[in-house]
């Protein structure tokens, strides 16, 4: 995910290998929390938005094709608590850096991409949700951040699992393991919304070609 060509490579050998899609769970995701250098993407981006957001919104996009053939398809985008609000003049956070509020803001870009892509495809249907699944779950990013547990990977599973799976789950909404919650009130702005979509569409096609004349 900190390469978009590799996303769109993992695209394209999905789509020759599958007829259909049930379930899209965005799952990937890097904290580096200890590091207080400010580090960038294969493309030329802060590497906390295109791994945990951007490359997700890419992969998401190129998939949905297939997500359309099955009878009951599914988007599960596994965010957080965790909520800095985004600053479009300084998105790839060049100025003010910390590793906290840039994994806040890809995570706040999750949830609403998440309710954005729930109302663009509100005419087919498509579940799209977003979720907080546990808090400090005992992961390998969480004890090497040096951060002590507080739940465990299994809390986080289930809360993943009943928006893939469950029968009465909602669209659009963002949940808090197992109930639904809100989300940062930045997330349920339109116009806010409506940018992170268009920006986002320009930074997944990658940086303009350089003019060779």
């Amino acid at each position: 995910f900190g390469s978009l060509d590799d996303v769109r490579m993992l695209a394209a050998e999905i789509t020759r290998d599958y007829s259909r899609l049930d379930v899209i769970v965005n799952n990937a995701g890097i904290a580096l929390i200890k590091d207080p250098v400010r580090r960038l993407s294969k493309d030329g981006y802060e590497l906390h938005f295109q791994v945990n957001y951007l490359s997700g919104f890419l992969l998401t996009d190129l998939l949905l094709p297939l997500l359309e053939k099955s009878p009951a398809p599914r988007i599960v985008n596994v965010s957080s608590g965790s909520a800095d609000p985004l600053d479009f003049d300084n998105l790839m956070l060049e100025n003010d850096y910390s590793p906290w509020r840039a994994y806040g803001q890809s995570k706040l870009a999750q949830v609403m991409y998440t309710i954005e892509l729930s109302d663009r495809l509100s005419s087919n249907n498509v579940i799209v949700n977003a979720l907080h699944p546990a808090t400090f779950m005992d992961t390998g990013m969480v004890l090497a951040a040096g951060i002590t547990p507080e739940s465990s990977v299994s809390d986080g599973r289930d809360a993943v699992l009943q928006l893939v799976n469950s029968d009465a789950v909602g669209n659009g909404l963002f949940y808090d393991g197992l109930d639904v919650s809100r989300a940062h009130k930045q997330a349920y702005d339109p116009a806010v919304r409506a940018r992170l979509w268009e920006v986002s569409q320009e930074l997944a096609a990658g940086p303009a070609p350089v003019d060779q004349e």
